[in-house]
């Protein structure tokens, strides 16, 4: 009995044995023509094996790349798509460097950086002044998120003028930002379903 272990090992195990048999068999066929006639017949093979890259697009191309992938690029056939080569297929993407910005106030996040810089570029105005009260009042609810004591609104209002550059300012007529506590939000459970208790009082009742 011969072992799988002893066994040349399979490049796509997918597919299983048998069809890598049939791959290493296309390759010994001399003539050209019947070498192409059993390459699509193992092509259709596979499709059946995999009935779910049907859906995909490019489903031929992506068959005809493990074709030759399981033969180590070495079947010489007619392929009615572009021959894959192992540079490219094998070829490592260019590393995408990840953005790391240089936030002074990490905490707050990227999206009330973003806010911070759109506001800064509108026109002095009512529109301009609610948004930034608006922007400030949700800082203050993001810093106490991670520092429970109560917080000053002088530093909201610094922290503001810090992230847009000078651009926002805090203005007499600005009112108080709204006080946020947030060690006093209760959890709220869901209210039991008496329907089975009562049913259950009543079968004990009969």
């Amino acid at each position: 009995m011969q072992y799988n272990t002893s066994r040349k090992e399979l490049i796509i195990p997918e597919y299983g044995r048998h069809l890598q048999q049939m791959v290493d068999h296309c390759l010994t066929i001399e003539d050209r023509q019947k070498r192409n006639q059993f390459a699509h017949y193992i092509i259709s093979v596979m499709g059946t094996l995999n009935p779910h890259l049907r859906d995909i697009p490019d489903f031929q191309h992506k068959l005809w790349d493990q074709l030759f992938i399981m033969s180590d690029f070495q079947l010489q056939v007619d392929c009615p798509v572009e021959t894959p080569t192992k540079e490219v297929l094998f070829t490592k993407p260019d590393r995408i460097p990840y953005p790391v910005p240089n936030y002074k106030y990490r905490y707050y996040g990227r999206n009330v950086q973003s806010l911070i810089e759109q506001t800064s570029q509108l026109e002095d105005g009512d529109k301009k002044d609610a948004l930034t009260i608006a922007t400030a009042n949700y800082m203050k609810k993001c810093y106490l998120k991670w520092n429970k004591d109560h917080v000053e609104d002088s530093i909201i209002w610094q922290h503001v003028e810090d992230m847009s550059d000078g651009a926002l300012k805090f203005k007499r007529d600005f009112p108080v930002l709204a006080f946020v506590d947030l060690s006093d939000q209760r959890e709220i459970k869901p209210k039991k379903n008496n329907k089975n208790r009562n049913k259950n009082r009543n079968k004990n009742r009969i």
